[in-house]
C-alpha cells in the first residue's frame, strides 16, 4: 500500500476505510482519554483535538458499533431517532457528572474536566452516528468530530489537520518526542484547545474551573450545555446520512 501524498507540504490524512467487522466480545472502551493519549497531546498540544478524535474512533468506534447492534436486539422496531436520543441523554448525564466532580486541582483539574468531557462528547457522537446507521468505526467520523466540535469549519481543513497530526503520530513512534517545553504553558494551550473542542469556549468558563467551588455549579452547567448543542448537531448530520427506521405503530 502506497502513502497518500502531502498537501501543500503536510501530509495529508490517510484515506479512511471502512470497519472490517467487530469484536466478538464486548468492548471495555475508557470511560476518559487514555494515558497514551494524554502523553500524546501534551508533547503536541497544538494537534490535541485531531490525536483525540483519531484515538476516539479506534477507541470508542467498536463500542458505539456494539451498543446499537445490542439496542436493536433488545428494543425490535426501534426507530432511529429514539435510539439517538437514548444516547444523547446518557452521556449528557454523564458530561453533567464529569462538571459536578472536577476543578478542584486547578490548571491541572482543569486540563482534566475538559478532556474528559471532550473524550465523553466523542463518545457520544460515534454512538448517535450508529443509531442511524452510520459506520461509527470509519475513519471518517474523525474528521466528523472536528467538524461537528467546530474544531475546524470544513471538513476538508480536518482532514488536513488529521493527516498532520496522523504524520507527527508516526515520527514521534520512529524517533522519539522532541524537546519538552514548561509544563504550565503545554498544560495552559492544551486546555485551551481541549475547551474549544469541548465547546467550552469563553475564558472565564475556563478561569472559573480553577476556583474552588465556582468551578462545581459552572462546570456542570457548561458541560451540560456544551453537549446538549453537540448532540443537536450530531443528530442532524447523522439523521440526513443514515438509513431511517419509522417508529413503530401505536394501536
Amino acid at each position: 500500500m502506497t502513502d497518500t501524498p502531502s498537501v501543500g507540504g503536510q501530509p495529508a490524512a490517510p484515506a479512511p476505510q471502512p470497519s472490517v467487522g467487530l469484536p466478538t466480545g464486548p468492548v471495555d472502551a475508557p470511560e476518559g482519554p487514555p494515558a497514551r493519549l494524554w502523553d500524546r497531546m501534551r508533547d503536541d498540544p497544538q494537534y490535541a483535538p485531531e490525536h483525540l478524535a483519531l484515538e476516539a474512533v479506534r477507541r470508542l468506534g467498536p463500542e458505539a458499533a456494539q451498543w446499537a447492534v445490542r439496542a436493536r436486539a433488545e428494543q425490535p422496531g426501534v426507530s432511529t431517532d429514539v435510539l439517538a436520543d437514548q444516547a444523547a441523554r446518557k452521556f449528557v448525564n454523564l458530561a453533567r457528572l464529569s462538571g459536578a466532580v472536577s476543578g478542584a486541582a486547578g490548571l491541572p483539574g482543569a486540563v482534566i474536566d475538559v478532556g474528559v468531557l471532550a473524550w465523553t462528547q466523542a463518545r457520544m457522537v460515534l454512538h448517535i452516528a450508529a443509531a442511524y446507521d452510520v459506520d461509527p468505526l470509519h475513519g471518517d467520523r474523525a474528521t466528523d468530530l472536528l467538524v461537528l466540535q467546530r474544531v475546524h469549519k470544513v471538513a476538508e481543513s480536518a482532514r488536513l489537520a488529521l493527516g498532520v497530526a496522523a504524520g507527527r503520530e508516526r515520527a514521534d513512534a520512529l524517533f522519539g518526542s522532541g524537546g519538552r517545553r514548561p509544563l504550565g504553558r503545554v498544560m495552559l494551550q492544551l486546555g485551551v484547545r481541549l475547551a474549544q473542542m469541548a465547546g467550552v469556549r469563553a475564558a472565564k468558563r475556563m478561569v472559573a474551573k480553577i476556583i474552588p467551588g465556582a468551578a462545581i455549579v459552572l462546570g456542570t452547567w457548561a458541560n451540560s450545555s456544551a453537549t446538549k448543542d453537540l448532540a443537536q448537531r450530531s443528530r442532524a448530520l447523522y439523521r440526513s446520512r443514515g438509513v431511517a427506521v419509522p417508529e413503530p405503530r401505536r394501536h
